[in-house]
């Protein structure tokens, strides 16, 4: 469910030289959008990353067009790197009849090597002459931006401002190398985010970074931030609805919206990390302040100990409690309690009587819930990681090759 005015595809260029599929996308809006874009926060920053900056920097946050690929990040690739995500956007105003600068940028994959850009070249061409045939098959963008995922993750939601319909659709790609740690202005992960709304700039980007720091900086698959993380929300304004102002209960709306789309994307993306069986919610509650709930909550969620534990449909809170006393913040052992599901395994400081075999059938379950009761404060925070398996190990032994 597109919004208003937009369009997205994705084909095969021959980026990936050994894999059958869609390698390349594209994501437009017949009009001009406001931009609003979140990148990693790694000092090593992919040369897409760095392009895409200039580009919203160049335009005052405006922007038609974001091309994307799969099969290698150009990251740690000189000064040629640098042309050839230029090259990409030049191409693409070339091709549409835009501006460079209107054009941002987006690659995942194998750091190190050099985009082949003869291919590039040749699904740039694809992908403009099914943008001005105004054919769109969002299934087609979400797998050309694939890698390790085995799934495409598309969310949409549709609401009412002041009457209007608008519309806010997202698509991601993640599984390995995940641990966002994405901010504002500056897993692999990608985020695009569409809207047809109608808002202030100041509103889209409050909104996304409220959205961003409850979903896309909640997901932990292995611990590694990338060098290529982006998130990119653009905003056409087709809609027409009277323009969302803070404080406002459209804002408010919106802001919902967004939030649910972005939370439901990172859930999918957890759940769909390498060699994962299930997804894992870490919900750290009653802590004495938010900063505090969100560190034991990403300690945990990032534990390898709790994540073996996980893929063995093992109930050892003691690796939880002590994941959760490593974190940093000071906190009453002898009043936490530990659920895993709805199984209370440790109560106050000590190992609560429960039965085993019923844990374990919580822990075969697909998504599997950990809360940690710290009963100090009111605050709260929840992160979403994944099992470590064997596949994981298998997968990252061998990526690059």
């Amino acid at each position: 469910m597109l919004p208003k005015g937009f369009l997205v595809n994705g084909v095969k260029c021959g980026i990936y030289k050994n894999r059958d599929k869609n390698d390349i996308a594209i994501f437009c809006s017949d009009t001009l959008c406001a931009c609003v874009g979140m990148f990693t926060s790694n000092l090593v920053k992919a040369a897409p990353v760095l392009v895409s900056m200039k580009n919203l920097k160049k335009s005052a946050d405006t922007a038609k067009v974001i091309i994307a690929n799969s099969g290698g990040a150009n990251c740690s690739t000189g000064k040629r790197g640098m042309v050839d995500a230029a090259f990409e956007c030049s191409l693409v105003a070339e091709e549409l009849g835009i501006r460079p600068e209107e054009t941002l940028v987006a690659s995942t994959g194998v750091i190190g090597q050099f985009l082949p850009m003869v291919n590039v070249i040749m699904g740039i061409d694809k992908l403009a002459l099914k943008v001005m045939a105004g054919r769109s098959d969002e299934l087609a963008a979400a797998r050309a931006i694939m890698t390790t995922d085995t799934k495409p993750k598309i969310v949409s939601k549709k609401i009412f401002v002041g009457g209007k319909p608008v519309v806010v659709w997202g698509v991601s790609k993640g599984s390995g190398m995940m641990h966002p740690a994405l901010k504002a202005p500056h897993a692999t992960m990608f985020a695009f985010i569409l809207t047809d709304v109608l808002a202030d700039r100041d509103v889209l980007r409050a909104s996304l970074e409220g959205a961003v720091e409850k979903s896309f900086n909640r997901v932990s698959v292995d611990g590694d931030t990338s060098t290529n993380d982006t998130v990119l929300m653009l905003a056409n304004g087709v809609a027409a609805n009277e323009k969302i102002k803070k404080g406002t209960p459209g804002y408010k709306k919106f802001s919902r919206a967004l939030e649910y789309v972005c939370v439901e994307l990172a859930r999918m993306m957890a759940a769909d990390g390498e060699g994962a069986t299930k997804l894992v919610e870490i919900k750290v509650k009653n802590a004495s302040n938010a900063a505090a709930a969100k560190k034991i909550a990403e300690t945990v969620a990032t534990s390898p100990l709790v994540k073996t534990a996980m893929f063995g449909n093992d109930a050892n809170w003691g690796r939880i409690i002590a994941a959760a006393g490593r974190a940093g913040v000071k906190f009453n052992p002898d009043r936490t309690d530990i659920f895993i599901g709805n199984i209370l395994v440790f109560r106050n400081g000590m190992p609560a009587v429960f039965s085993e075999p019923e844990a374990k059938k919580i822990l075969q379950r697909k998504v599997v819930g950990i809360t940690i009761d710290l009963k100090q404060g009111k605050s709260e925070d929840t992160y979403y990681t994944c099992d470590f398996s064997f596949d994981y190990v298998k997968i990252n032994a061998s990526y690059r090759s």
